[in-house]
């Protein structure tokens, strides 16, 4: 079993798609996050990954072909709980089981009204669906070894959402996050706290994390105070921001984008997800009508977005020594290769050692006709 998790008194990192990727999540905890969430990931897109460690950048790869689909390392190891799209519980076990030793914790997403996730009956289709969801709560729970949570909206009435919260409380499920909006508010609809509050009344043995338009140090004791939640999720207040956890109040703009671009470096992050995000950061006038906007908004490199903010060393210190580590690491391959005992017996024999790439059929081949010409010399 995973390591507990006590989910009372926090201010959390919220799971926002294209958002909440590593170098954020990163940045997050730099400023004093206590736990973040992954973006939304589909059940069926984790199955089948292949995990990999880059010695590179120290991060942990799990991907599938070509495509990255999730990244750790050892900086948020016991913090970073992946949110998990499924509509399934034997694949929604299956995505939690490959990804077991890397997460902190798993989330099934029950809130999410984008396309992409209520189309295949995950997000906040399955605030409509209780059954399955809870079917999908207790297949984790009880096989999964990982602490579990449930992130879900508000329904139409508050006796309807109390009934679901208090369904998903009997799962055995760690923690219960409510988005303070129904499925069909937008963002721009202002989050309805006090509806907050008949849950956490209901909902007694585990912590309610309450989820919307928190958007400053402040805003936290006042949604606490208004809901009696026990912890708190940030979203856009750390997508626009993400010193919005730092103890001492918000960082300029500028620190806050140095510290995030400086992660996206030291990972290796895609370069399209580096400048997604920063693109979103800015919400000021001041910022978007400015040439700094524009140039971002052309820059087609990780290198490209370095430039406009100053961080052309940081970029270069930072490759050559992701460069020096990944010669050593593979320089260490070939040590460990070279040492390996049957190579030394083929060496023995007079054999060739095989060449880096030669496959075993090959290998075999050889040690055959070996073994065939010293069989003909024995009969001589």
């Amino acid at each position: 079993m995973a390591k507990e998790i006590d989910y009372a008194n926090l201010v959390v990192l919220a799971p926002m798609v294209r958002v909440s990727t590593l170098p954020f999540r990163l940045t997050a905890l730099k400023y004093g996050a206590d736990l973040v969430w992954s973006e939304e990931l589909v059940d069926k897109r984790i199955i089948g990954c292949v995990r990999k460690y880059n010695p590179a950048t120290n991060v942990i790869e799990y991907r599938k072909g070509k495509s990255l689909v999730f990244g750790t390392n050892s900086e948020e190891k016991g913090k970073v709980i992946l949110q998990l799209g499924t509509a399934d519980a034997d694949l929604a076990l299956e995505a939690a089981l490959t990804v077991k030793q890397d997460v902190a914790g798993i989330d099934v997403n029950c809130g999410c009204p984008k396309k992409f996730s209520v189309q295949g009956g995950m997000g906040a289709a399955l605030l409509s669906n209780p059954e399955n969801l809870k079917k999908i709560l207790i297949n984790l729970v009880n096989n999964s070894g990982l602490p579990v949570t449930c992130k879900i909206r508000l329904l139409d009435t508050a006796e309807k959402t109390v009934e679901l919260a208090k369904m998903i409380e009997s799962t055995g499920v760690k923690a219960l996050t409510v988005h303070c909006r129904t499925k069909e508010q937008r963002p721009s609809s202002k989050a309805n706290w006090e509806a907050l509050t008949a849950v956490v009344d209901a909902i007694r043995s585990i912590p309610v994390i309450v989820n919307g338009d928190i958007y400053t140090q402040e805003d936290i004791p006042k949604v606490k105070a208004m809901t009696n939640a026990s912890s708190v999720m940030i979203a856009r207040g750390a997508q626009y921001n993400p010193s919005v956890f730092r103890q001492g109040g918000l960082l300029s703009y500028e620190e806050a984008v140095d510290t995030y671009i400086k992660k996206c470096i030291d990972v290796d992050n895609v370069f399209q997800n580096t400048k997604y995000v920063l693109l979103s950061m800015c919400t000021d006038p001041h910022h978007t009508r400015s040439e700094r906007y524009n140039r971002m908004q052309k820059a087609k490199t990780n290198l490209a977005l370095c430039e406009i903010f100053g961080l052309e060393s940081y970029y270069h210190e930072a490759v050559a020594a992701q460069k020096a580590n990944l010669e050593v690491a593979q320089k260490a391959d070939l040590e460990a290769n070279d040492a390996k005992p049957d190579l030394e017996k083929i060496e023995q024999t007079g054999e060739k050692r095989p060449l880096k790439g030669e496959d075993e059929d090959s290998v075999s081949q050889v040690k055959k006709a070996k073994l065939d010409k010293l069989e003909e010399s024995c009969k001589e």
